[in-house]
């Protein structure tokens, strides 16, 4: 982490540790996390989801805008430095076809987002012992891609 953090401050001219908030990858299978991770290096994904609840049971505070999270691999290799613009926390049936959107994923549809993030959630309100219920508050984050540590697209871990 250190080396990608250390080429970011090379490259912008100045230290932004105060605005680190953590290193992450999406996703909850390496599968998932390397085809989101994709699309973010790509440009066309510029937005996540998360649960509330999630944040909840794990006692963490969600991004803000202006701060800085190393993107991974599933297996924690630096791919990039997302910088949170907004996030909003809204009910999951009350996400906007404009939102679904920026996430970048599939056909871009609502229809498809909800039924994706629907099966996602599911599975983590389960990890976490929730139920998954339609107002359930999600985060909705809004980033940009401010370094690529290789521009490009990664490559699938050999196995």
């Amino acid at each position: 982490m250190r080396t990608i953090w250390e080429a970011y401050g090379a490259a912008i001219g100045r230290d932004r540790s105060s605005d680190f908030y953590e290193p992450f990858h999406f996703h909850d299978n390496n599968q998932g996390a390397l085809e989101l991770a994709t699309l973010v290096l790509q440009g066309t994904k510029r937005g996540s989801a998360s649960l509330v609840w999630t944040y909840e049971h794990d006692n963490k505070r969600p991004p803000w805008p202006g701060s800085l999270s190393i993107m991974t691999d599933w297996l924690g290799t630096p791919l990039g430095i997302i910088e949170t613009r907004t996030i909003e926390a809204v009910p999951f049936d009350d996400v906007t076809a404009e939102f679904a959107a920026s996430e970048g994923e599939g056909d871009l549809s609502l229809r498809y987002w909800r039924q994706g993030h629907w099966d996602y959630f599911t599975r983590e309100c389960r990890r976490i012992g929730r139920r998954p219920d339609p107002r359930m508050l999600v985060f909705c984050e809004r980033f940009d891609l401010v370094f690529a540590m290789n521009p490009g697209v990664p490559h699938a871990p050999a196995s």
